[in-house]
């Protein structure tokens, strides 16, 4: 039998150590609900509700996130600029900057003491209290990960692939389409799942530009606060899984990739 280096060894314990920190609270949170417990909180019209409104606005985030991060990603995967690196740091702020920042900086540009937002008031378009404001909200902190995914994708294809449709008479745009998307359409699946998994998990910047209506993270806050852990820990429930889901066809989509590499 091979003899471990004492390396080996440590780096495990350090391994189950972290893996320990994410599996014990979860395990406890999707144990202590019993199942009459989940099927009365699924059962729960305002729960619904919340869950559905998470998944619609969450999806819209990142359609968004799609169709305008994907030019933007080809871009930075493909050219070299004057200000590159401060256009990446740019798209890289909404990761850091602390999430209720995030709806104050929303809300001074859509608010009435703003050009901006009293041009939207006299349009009829309202951003405060609605599901807009939410995708508005939920594009900003999404919008990261999937540039990076699709950067990433564009980035793994050979440039000569492209030069050889564009030498035999495709345009650049017809070249994009036929060639550079079906090669990294993998990546960019799996960055509007990544967008989407972490919008629908968006607490912060959500509470401050639109409390009502509730999303899932929101009404699991404010059972917390109203009731205490037994009746927020169903609904807490729910949202896993289906952040669960999210990850699992995340991870089908990458093994494919790796597969196919």
């Amino acid at each position: 039998m091979e003899r471990r280096d004492p390396f080996f060894w440590c780096a495990a314990f350090s391994g189950v150590i972290l893996v320990a920190i994410i599996v014990l609270p979860l395990t406890e949170l999707c144990t202590s609900p019993s199942l009459a417990d989940l099927k009365t909180s699924f059962s729960d019209m305002e729960v619904q509700r919340a869950i559905r409104l998470s998944l619609m606005t969450s999806c819209s985030a990142a359609l968004i996130a799609f169709v305008l991060g994907t030019p933007l990603a080809y871009i930075l995967a493909r050219y070299h600029f004057l200000g590159k690196r401060l256009v990446e740091g740019i798209i890289d702020l909404p990761i850091v900057i602390p999430h209720p920042v995030v709806g104050i900086a929303i809300l001074g540009i859509v608010g009435r003491n703003h050009w901006f937002g009293r041009v939207l008031s006299d349009m009829g378009i309202r951003i405060m209290g609605n599901p807009l404001g939410i995708i508005v909200v939920l594009t900003f902190v999404s919008l990261p990960f999937y540039i990076h995914s699709a950067r990433n994708g564009f980035e793994s294809i050979s440039p000569r692939l492209e030069k050889v449709s564009r030498s035999l008479g495709a345009s650049m745009m017809r070249t994009f389409f036929t060639i550079t998307c079906p090669l990294a359409w993998r990546s960019m699946v799996a960055g509007v799942i990544m967008s989407c998994a972490r919008a629908i998990s968006e607490f912060g910047a959500v509470v401050v530009v639109a409390y009502h209506p509730m999303t899932a993270p929101v009404l699991i806050y404010e059972r917390y606060e109203g009731y205490g852990l037994k009746y927020s820990q169903p609904v807490a429930v729910w949202l896993v899984l289906v952040c669960l889901v999210l990850f699992v066809v995340l991870r089908m989509i990458t093994l494919g990739k790796a597969s196919n590499s």
